[in-house]
């Protein structure tokens, strides 16, 4: 059972505008009812909020959202190189939005929210999965994809190494993947009895039906991958629309699409926590 449901309905219930049936347009999506087209980059693993999120904005706006949503890291290098070119970008981890900002091109950021680890297990955990130790427990079946795109590996072996079972848990593992989704199949499928991924990979509709989760522990978390930010491109052509989109994402109504993915939304009381733990600030 996902123990943050209690937690997520009290803060989609504390949303005075929320995603479902909201028939309001806020003044800054009124700002762009004209119409237009807006190019929006994100890191791939936001695409479960995004399109949903977009349609939404459209049907309120009449924007018409060209999106693209891709390994953040490749995204990034071509911004800073000047060999891409998007409006808005939706980024993971900080140290990128502000390598982008400090070269002049990204213009302005904000949080948008961010992401947590558990420990996703078959529907009724039937090895009986706890906590990390019980990874290391002898007989259970790991799944991992060390190799996957970053941060997927890298994450989930950093939080083993603050864990200090690195070493016991991978002894668990009877074949590494390379493909976090492929590899989370596994799961569902019952040939592995657990793996840590981002809460987000559980509530991907081809998953949620058949996972459970098991929590970790915060200070277990890597920093590096939590962040996600949204910022305003000095290539945006219209800055007034694409600051209105970003005004939008980051309001109740696109923060709950957010919530629903598994993301932890900036605006939510933990959202405030971990911004200011992580120094999510837009500094000129």
């Amino acid at each position: 059972m996902d123990a943050g449901k209690n937690g997520r309905r009290g803060f989609l219930k504390s949303l005075s505008l929320g995603a479902a049936g909201a028939a309001i347009i806020t003044p800054q999506a009124a700002q762009a009812a004209s119409g237009g087209t807006l190019q929006v980059w994100s890191c791939g693993g936001l695409a479960e909020a995004m399109c949903p999120a977009h349609d939404e904005y459209t049907r309120q706006s009449g924007v018409k959202i060209v999106y693209t949503g891709a390994f953040a890291g490749a995204l990034g290098k071509s911004l800073l190189s000047g060999s891409g070119h998007t409006e808005v970008f939706a980024g993971r981890v900080l140290a990128l939005a502000q390598r982008l900002r400090k070269a002049g091109k990204m213009l302005a950021f904000k949080p948008l929210c961010f992401t947590s680890y558990v420990i996703a297990v078959p529907k009724g955990n039937p090895a009986g999965i706890a906590d990390l130790e019980d990874l290391a427990r002898k007989g259970v079946r790991v799944a991992m994809a060390k190799e996957a795109s970053p941060p997927g590996g890298q994450a989930v072996m950093g939080l083993l190494k603050a864990a200090d079972l690195t070493q016991k848990v991978l002894a668990n593992v009877p074949e590494q993947g390379t493909c976090v989704q492929r590899s989370v199949e596994n799961v569902t499928s019952g040939q592995a009895d657990a793996m840590i991924v981002e809460r987000r990979i559980c509530r991907m509709p081809r998953f949620a039906s058949h996972l459970d989760v098991v929590e970790i522990p915060e200070k277990f978390f890597p920093a590096g991958p939590l962040t996600f930010t949204v910022g305003l491109m000095a290539d945006a052509a219209d800055k007034d629309l694409a600051n209105a989109y970003i005004t939008w994402l980051t309001s109740p109504q696109g923060q709950a699409f957010f919530d629903q993915a598994g993301f932890i939304p900036a605006i939510s009381p933990k959202g405030q926590e971990l911004i200011e733990k992580l120094g999510v600030k837009d500094v000129a």
